[in-house]
């Protein structure tokens, strides 16, 4: 598999967002102990895993397997919380407009 390096990067980044230990996904999708951590350390998954772990973590596989370089996220705390913190501001800049905006257009049809 092309971008192994990429699958373990991905994958733990995956399994951080989540909030949750690498144990507690391992028993919420029935693996053995550790199957997450191997993959972390340069197993290989199956194709069937492998479209496990994409559902699991909404991710495309094409992502997780590093086919495809960017992916932003379905949850949108994930997609924020990945953002560094110059990022961040930049979104909370353009969400502040946005709702100035809402508020204006909002004024000017209850008159």
């Amino acid at each position: 598999m092309n971008g192994n390096h990429l699958f373990q990067e991905r994958l733990t980044q995956a399994i951080n967002f989540s909030g949750k230990s690498t144990n507690q996904i391992e028993r919420e999708l029935g693996y053995p102990r550790n199957a997450l951590h191997n993959y972390k350390m340069g197993s290989e998954p199956s194709a069937t895993r492998l479209m496990e772990l994409s559902q699991y973590f909404q991710l495309p596989p094409n992502y997780l397997m590093g086919v495809i370089p960017d992916h932003i996220p379905n949850n949108l705390r994930a997609y924020f919380e990945q953002l560094n913190e110059e990022q961040k501001v930049e979104m909370l800049k353009i969400t502040q407009k946005w709702m100035l905006i809402k508020i204006e257009k909002l004024k000017k049809e209850g008159n």
